[in-house]
């Protein structure tokens, strides 16, 4: 019924579900239950052609194409039912749930664009949904399947092993669990095409997502005995730590989402990094960017911004109130849109936060997280205000209610039938691109469980610090002055791994948030002497610089800027 819906068009009325959040809820949880099965092969209805385990993104084929597995997506969508097996909200996904990792062990093992097994292969995005490798151009590789495949089969394996069944855990998912969590460890200083497969630098989100995946990946290998890889992965994690604070912008007090793409760096990459890290048992801790942290609100705050003037349906809205957003403000797909997957993020980062404030009995507002907080209170205060003040009680009651905004929004634009497509339209909130995306169901079940105050275990946040060395690298930032023309990008190589070894085909590209200076931080080999060029990109045709190369010797340990004139 779904489907013939949205291919009829009949599914697409505003204003059509309830403007209670409980009655919301009500309505589409089965609805977004319903439609994540039925894009997963080979049970499921809108799933044809699809092999056992294998998720669809979405049934679409045209307008867009979705008619293919995504490693991220099908591990986000599986994380959501495996919280709901292990947790006993729902005791019949186990066959389900085994048939996902026999498909993604098949995965795994096919060569591919990106690679073997053995040689990278485990980032490539997406395949056939007959599980063969997809061939055409795209952006590749993505180096947050892994650690989103890893994170699910972990939280699965875990509760298999200390439910006694130690022998499937150890000979047939310890191999795989192992496979991604040394690519992780590998490859995490690499370059990759974000999230949303557009840019090829640096990305938030992946850093974020990896680095969870070898905290949770050290304490189950440190379980059922698998001790050998340990200390390396200890090792990455802590360098991959020191990585992740290098993306904050001190100037915009937000999270950039990508070294490079010449964006403001505004995106809904960070929100969902945020909450698809959420360990709450780490408080608001802001050097794992936790939802409460005083980073991350201040974040969530810059980037909701964005979006208030940005859209037709967004018009009119008070400054305290929740609105659509999308992607990120400089997006031009199909126009540029709402996303229903990114205004839940919103909801859900702000329904984690009030579940740590609860648990911990006060919250705290720090100079960063205070226009924020100010948003509900212009009088309030830097300060810790405990669970009993009327402060406390004033401020997550308005919270409260600015979550529950963004989700009826959603909901003023969900067709009357629930299902949910890819975005709804800036100008009226028709929905558009892929129907029955399987990925915007999973944002709807995990938001509805973080607003009933359901969590799901730690994966081992709490009282991490940053090192003071970090072995692998240090943080360097590069900036140059350049005018470009309209299409034109600057991009920056080298001489070593982390900066292509030379390459112009696989050149990170730089940023211009902060135009004509164009920057990056990458993170490079310690007191290390390296050579490199600018050069730009143009219509496919590549203009270098002229020599002599650029060269630089990398401090032993903590961060450098560096400042170059194009030459």
């Amino acid at each position: 019924m779904l489907f013939l819906l949205a291919a009829l068009g009949l599914a697409c009325s505003a204003a059509a579900q309830s403007t209670s959040v409980s009655a919301y809820i009500a309505s589409e949880s089965p609805v977004a239950k319903a439609g994540v099965l039925a894009n997963i092969g080979t049970e499921g209805s809108l799933s044809s052609g699809a092999y056992s385990g294998v998720v669809i993104a979405s049934p679409s084929t045209v307008n867009p194409d979705y008619l293919y597995t995504w490693v991220r997506d099908s591990s986000l969508t599986f994380q959501a039912l495996i919280d709901q097996y292990v947790y006993g909200e729902d005791p019949t996904l186990r066959s389900l749930i085994d048939e996902f990792i026999t498909a993604e062990s098949i995965l795994q093992q096919t060569t591919n664009p990106s690679g073997t097994v053995s040689t990278g292969g485990l980032g490539e995005p997406k395949f056939n949904i007959n599980e063969t490798a997809f061939t055409g151009p795209w952006g590749r590789p993505q180096r947050d399947g892994p650690a989103l495949r890893s994170t699910a089969i972990i939280t699965y394996a875990t509760y298999l092993w200390n439910s006694g069944n130690t022998s499937y855990v150890s000979d047939s998912l310890w191999p795989i669990i192992e496979l991604d969590l040394n690519y992780i460890a590998t490859y995490w200083n690499f370059s990759t095409f974000d999230l949303w497969e557009e840019i090829d630098s640096s990305s938030f989100w992946t850093t974020a997502v990896q680095h969870r995946a070898l905290r949770q990946g050290i304490t189950f290998a440190n379980l059922i005995g698998q001790t050998s890889p340990v200390s390396n992965y200890e090792t990455q994690a802590g360098d991959i730590l020191c990585f992740l604070q290098t993306y904050w912008n001190p100037t915009g007090n937000y999270m950039t989402a990508n070294t490079g793409g010449g964006r403001s760096g505004k995106d809904s990459n960070t929100v969902l990094a945020s909450v698809h890290t959420f360990d709450p048992d780490a408080g608001c801790d802001s050097t794992t960017f936790q939802p409460c942290s005083d980073k991350a609100l201040s974040n969530l705050k810059v980037y909701v911004d964005s979006f208030r003037s940005l859209y037709a349906i967004n018009d009119g809205i008070a400054s305290d109130a929740a609105v659509a957003t999308g992607r990120y403000p400089e997006d031009v797909y199909y126009g540029g849109n709402p996303w229903y997957l990114c205004t839940f993020a919103v909801a859900e980062q702000l329904y984690d936060a009030l579940i740590v404030w609860s648990s911990q009995g006060y919250l705290e507002i720090t100079d960063l997280s205070l226009a924020f907080f100010q948003q509900f209170d212009s009088d309030v205060g830097t300060g810790t205000y405990d669970s009993g003040s009327s402060t406390y009680s004033t401020l997550t009651s308005a919270i409260r209610t600015f979550a529950d905004g963004f989700v009826l929004t959603n909901a003023k634009y969900t067709p009357t039938n629930g299902s949910l497509s890819e975005e709804y339209t800036s100008a009226d909130g028709t929905p558009i691109s892929a129907y029955d995306l399987t990925w915007s169901y999973a944002s709807a079940l995990t938001v509805f469980a973080a607003e009933a105050g359901t969590t799901y275990g730690s994966w081992g946040a709490a009282g991490l610090t940053v090192p003071s060395t970090c072995t692998s690298g240090v943080a360097v930032t590069f900036e140059v002055d350049y005018d470009t023309e309209y299409g034109e990008n600057v991009y920056i190589t080298g001489s070593v791994n982390a900066l292509e070894n030379w390459s112009a085909t696989n050149a990170l590209i730089m940023s211009a948030a902060d135009y004509p200076t164009w920057s990056i931080t990458v993170y490079l080999p310690p007191s290390t002497t390296i050579q490199y060029k600018y050069l730009t990109q143009y219509n496919g045709e590549v203009t270098w610089e002229d020599d002599p190369n650029n060269e630089i010797t990398t401090p032993a340990s903590g961060s450098m800027t560096q400042v170059d004139s194009w030459h």
